[in-house]
């Protein structure tokens, strides 16, 4: 949890990927993941969270369903959603961080 705290509050976006090892939607996330650290390097942290595995997390952020996505920047959510999102669609959100 202490690490969690200290990764989101990074000056660059921090894509979080709350996920369940039994959702369907979730696996289509990985590679669309994949594409956009790939595309912006640097500029982004990615993390992923299994809710399963680290209910606190996701009980703090009221992490209803999954995949859910929020990107943090210095430790505030400026963006969230869930569902499955294109990976350019989230290119394109994050570079307005």
């Amino acid at each position: 949890m202490d690490k969690f705290s200290e990764v989101i509050k990074s000056e660059k976006p921090v894509l979080v990927d709350f996920f369940a090892t039994w959702c369907g939607p979730c696996k289509m996330m990985t590679p669309i993941l994949h594409e956009v650290k790939t595309a912006m390097g640097d500029k982004v942290t990615i993390i992923k969270i299994d809710v399963d595995k680290n209910p606190e997390v996701a009980g703090q952020f009221h992490v209803q369903g999954v995949p859910t996505l929020i990107i943090f920047k210095k430790g505030v959510v400026q963006w969230r959603q869930s569902g499955v999102v294109p990976a350019k669609e989230l290119q394109r959100i994050l570079s307005g961080f």
